[in-house]
């Protein structure tokens, strides 16, 4: 057992250090003529920080902006991208604090949502996005609904997966985070820490879902290998505190839903331990045509429906203005 846990480390060790020196040697903006089918790994600077993406799909198609949540990366859209890129442009950028964008310290980046907002800000505008769909996931939705406030002209669409933008959508499973929110405490935080744990994290991964074979490894593993890096934990306990701002946003953003009835289409794992299917259903409120779709899973629908939501995505899509 314990030559296996080596031989794993060792093996998500090289996984990091090679994609890490590949972006580091591929820092460019969008490639005007990106080959059909592939899917590059690159690194922009934005105000000093190495940001990540995959980039895939021509770059004069229309764009879609796929923002991943807790406690991934853009390797959640690993098997999405391949189902898009023919017809679209892919960009997947990694959140500061997570997967292989840069992980400033504490001291000199403020892990909040409003900060990560402002880097995925400089990030388009680094790329130069003009108009693009967003898929908005966990802590990619506040992200994303942050760009949808400040740059209402360039949405061409909303896809939402479990991103969640209505307090009746938060489950029981927040009440910790709600006291800490409550009562900002040393004790408070340090009853968080079990969230960024193995177990928290295999639990996000596995509730829910019927068929636990689905789940690939490397995924919750990967996922793992970087919590677990130093600093981490203590970024996504900030961040944890930090939530408590997207809620206080959720009027904001639906006030923005109904002066500007974004297309939107919301595919919800429907046992999700932490965000509600009576999240996804309130779309409906402020934008009446919301389309919404119901899977049998759990938080990270797309480790095991995503021939679904992927075929439902591309007629969305094709609704969609240029």
């Amino acid at each position: 057992m314990k030559k296996l846990k080596i031989a794993v480390t060792i093996m998500l060790t090289g996984l990091v250090g090679r994609t890490e020196l590949m972006a580091q040697s591929t820092t460019v903006k969008t490639n005007p003529a990106s080959e059909a089918g592939i899917v590059y790994h690159r690194k922009v600077n934005v105000n000093g920080l190495g940001v990540f993406y995959r980039e895939s799909g021509p770059a004069d198609a229309p764009t879609i902006l796929l923002l991943h949540g807790y406690p991934t990366s853009s390797h959640m859209f690993r098997n999405l991208i391949p189902m898009l890129n023919k017809k679209y442009h892919i960009i997947a950028p990694d959140l500061p604090g997570f997967g292989y964008t840069d992980l400033a310290d504490r001291a000199t980046y403020a892990y909040t949502f409003e900060n990560l907002a402002k880097t995925m800000q400089g990030f388009i505008d680094e790329l130069g996005l003009k108009r693009f769909a967003i898929y908005v996931f966990d802590y990619g939705a506040p992200t994303g609904f942050r760009l949808a406030l400040a740059n209402p002209e360039k949405i061409t669409g909303i896809i939402s997966q479990n991103g969640n933008a209505y307090a009746e959508g938060l489950s029981t499973g927040w009440n910790p985070i709600q006291q800490y929110w409550e009562h900002n405490t040393q004790e408070n935080r340090d009853a968080l820490r079990d969230f960024y744990s193995k177990e928290g994290t295999k639990f996000q991964y596995f509730t829910g879902v019927n068929d636990s074979s689905l789940i690939a490894p490397e995924a919750y593993m990967l996922d793992q290998y970087l919590l677990d890096r130093p600093e981490s934990g203590e970024i996504q306990l900030d961040l944890l505190k930090d939530y408590k701002t997207n809620v206080d946003l959720y009027p904001s953003f639906q006030a923005y839903f109904r002066t500007n009835k974004p297309k939107l289409l919301a595919v919800w794992g429907n046992k999700d331990p932490f965000f509600l299917p009576v999240g996804a259903e309130a779309y409906k409120k402020d934008i009446p045509d919301a389309i919404v779709k119901f899977y049998n899973t759990g938080h990270f629908a797309l480790e095991t429906h995503v021939q679904e939501i992927g075929n439902e995505m591309l007629k969305f899509l094709s609704s969609l203005p240029k």
